[in-house]
C-alpha cells in the first residue's frame, strides 16, 4: 500500500503546480546541445501533459549536470524540446527564483508551461538537509507563497535530499508524479514482494554497489538467484578463488574494486547454491574472440565477455523466474565480437513470461541496440537512485513525500 499520494489525490485545476522534474540529460561538450531527450519525453508525456490538460498553471523546476562542468548548462533547450513532445508553447525564464521568474509564475494561465531556469544556479540547492531545514533556504521562501500544490516527479533524483527536492515537501501539499509513481509501483514488484522465483542479473562495468545489493536481496529472501557478469562476474570470480590473469587483475586493481573479494567470499560461503559465476568467459586474442573454462585460469588477454556454458547455465534459470531484475550487460557488448552474451541473456529475459526490471545507462543502451526495449516489462531511467533502491536504502525524496501524505497537507 502507497504511504505517499498521486496526482490522482489531487485537484489542479486553477492551482499553480510547482513540478520537480529530472531533465538532467547527456550535453554535447563542444555544442552544448542535448543528445538525448529520453528523460524530457518522460516528463512531458506523462505528468506535465495530464497537469496542463487538467488546467493547471504548470511551473517545471529541473537541474541539468552540476557547477562548473561542461554539461552545467541553461534549460532554453530543454523547455523547446519539451514545446516539440507536447506540440504546444512552452514557456522559459533564464530566472530560477528573482524578480522575472516570480512575474512569469503570476502571469501564467490555465494549461499553460512555464519552465524555470537550472535550478542549480541557486548555490544552496545541493546542500543535503531536512525538509524542514531546506524550508527556510531562499529558493522555497520565495517559490512556495506562490504555489498550491508541489509534485515530485524526479525520482531518479530522490536518493538526493536537495533543497528542490524535498524542501516544498514541508510547506505545499506534495503528491508524486506519473513517473515517480511508476518507479515506485514497478520497484515494488521486485522488492516488496516479488513474484518466485525472482532472480537478480547484476553485470556492467560499475561493481561497487554489486556486494551491496547481493547481500540485501540475498538476506531479505527477496532473490532466489544472483547471476554475475561483466567486470560485477570478474570480481565474484576473483572472490572464488580464480586467478583471471595479468590484465585482467591489473584493471581490477586500478579500479579498487579488489577490497570486496573477501565480504563477496564470505556472502558466497552463506549462500554457495545462489550466487552463479561464470563457467566460462571469452577473452580478445588479436581482436577475436575466444572462449575458454574458467578451469584454464588464468589468462595474458583481456575478458570481455560470458562464454557459450555460462549463457546455457544462466539460461535455464532465467526461464524458470517469474520476476527478473537486470542492472548491466555481460561484457563490452559495445564490441560486435564480444556483444554475444549481453544479446543471448537480454533475449532470454525479454522472452521470459517473468515481470522483468531493466535499469541503468549501459543497460538501457544495449537493450535498445538490441531492440529488446520493448519486451521488458518496465524499463527504468533513473542510476543512482535505482541502485540505492536495490541496496534497500530510504531515498529521501520519497521519505518527503511519505512524510507530506502522513500530515495530510
Amino acid at each position: 500500500m502507497a504511504k505517499y499520494l498521486t496526482l490522482d489525490d489531487v485537484d489542479v485545476k486553477n492551482k499553480v503546480v510547482l513540478v520537480r522534474v529530472d531533465f538532467n540529460s547527456p550535453v554535447d561538450p563542444e555544442t552544448k546541445k542535448v543528445l538525448d531527450d529520453t528523460r524530457i519525453r518522460a516528463h512531458g508525456e506523462t505528468t506535465i501533459k495530464e497537469l496542463a490538460q487538467r488546467g493547471a498553471k504548470v511551473v517545471v523546476i529541473a537541474h541539468q549536470g552540476r557547477k562548473g562542468d561542461p554539461d552545467f548548462i541553461p534549460l532554453k533547450e530543454h523547455a523547446e524540446i519539451l514545446g516539440k513532445v507536447l506540440g504546444k508553447p512552452v514557456k522559459f525564464v533564464d530566472d530560477v527564483f528573482g524578480e522575472r521568474a516570480q512575474k512569469a509564475i503570476k502571469e501564467l494561465k490555465n494549461g499553460e508551461i512555464l519552465v524555470l531556469d537550472n535550478v542549480r544556479n541557486f548555490d544552496g540547492e545541493t546542500k543535503e538537509g531536512t525538509p524542514e531545514e531546506h524550508a527556510k533556504t531562499e529558493l522555497v521562501k520565495t517559490l512556495a507563497p506562490l504555489a498550491d500544490i508541489f509534485v515530485n516527479d524526479a525520482f531518479a533524483a530522490a536518493h538526493r535530499a536537495h533543497v528542490s527536492m524535498v524542501g516544498f515537501t514541508a510547506v505545499l501539499p506534495s503528491v508524486a508524479g506519473r513517473i515517480m509513481e511508476r518507479e515506485l509501483k514497478s520497484l515494488s514488484r521486485v522488492l516488496e514482494n516479488p513474484e518466485k522465483p525472482c532472480v537478480y542479473v547484476l553485470g556492467g562495468a560499475k561493481a561497487d554497489d554489486s556486494l551491496e545489493i547481493s547481500k540485501y536481496v540475498l538476506d531479505n529472501k527477496i532473490a532466489d538467484f544472483v547471476l554475475t557478469g561483466g567486470v560485477v562476474g570478474h570480481v565474484f570470480m576473483v572472490a572464488k578463488g580464480y586467478d583471471l590473469g595479468k590484465p585482467n587483475m591489473k584493471f581490477l586493481e586500478e579500479k579498487k574494486l579488489m577490497g570486496l573479494a573477501p565480504g563477496i567470499k564470505e556472502l558466497m560461503q552463506k549462500y554457495p547454491d545462489k550466487i552463479k559465476v561464470p563457467a566460462d568467459v571469452a577473452v580478445e586474442v588479436e581482436k577475436k574472440r575466444k572462449e575458454i573454462p574458467v578451469e584454464k585460469l588464468p589468462t595474458e588477454y583481456p575478458i570481455f565477455d560470458i562464454g557459450a556454458k555460462t549463457v546455457e547455465n544462466y539460461a535455464k534459470i532465467i526461464y524458470n523466474a517469474k520476476s527478473i531484475v537486470l542492472s548491466g550487460p555481460m561484457g563490452v557488448f559495445e564490441n560486435s565480437e564480444f556483444i554475444y552474451g549481453t544479446r543471448k541473456i537480454f533475449e532470454e529475459i525479454a522472452n521470459s513470461k517473468a515481470f522483468s526490471l531493466a535499469g541503468g545507462g549501459h543497460t538501457i543502451a544495449a537493450l535498445q541496440e538490441l531492440g529488446l526495449s520493448n519486451k521488458i516489462s518496465y524499463v527504468s531511467t533513473a542510476g543512482g537512485a535505482l541502485i540505492e533502491f536495490l541496496m534497500g536504502k530510504k531515498l529521501p525524496g520519497v521519505v518527503a513525500l511519505e512524510k507530506a501524505a502522513a500530515r495530510k497537507l
